[in-house]
């Protein structure tokens, strides 16, 4: 089996604690939402970034997932995660 990508984006404040707008994992088939935060904080120990994605919408594709376990929400390769974190004002 090839390997393929998930791209994970981080926008705002999740930008700001990764130092990146985007990370592209590596993957052998579907895995669940909470590897990829997994991954995705593992990859940027440096920071603040699991504290910033506790606290983020999630989308895997164009769906909202947050209020659902991440340990059920599967992701394909090929898909996106983007993490949102909350935004002041209107």
């Amino acid at each position: 089996m090839s390997t393929q990508k998930i791209t994970v984006r981080y926008w705002a404040a999740a930008r700001a604690a990764a130092g990146t707008d985007r990370d592209e994992l590596a993957v052998d088939g579907p895995v669940p939402l909470s590897e990829v935060v997994r991954r995705a904080v593992a990859a940027h120990p440096e920071g603040r970034l699991a504290g910033v994605l506790e606290v983020c919408s999630v989308l895997v594709g164009d769906r909202p997932v947050k209020t659902r376990d991440p340990a059920t929400v599967e992701v394909a390769p090929g898909d996106s995660v983007e993490f949102l974190p909350p935004f002041a004002g209107g």
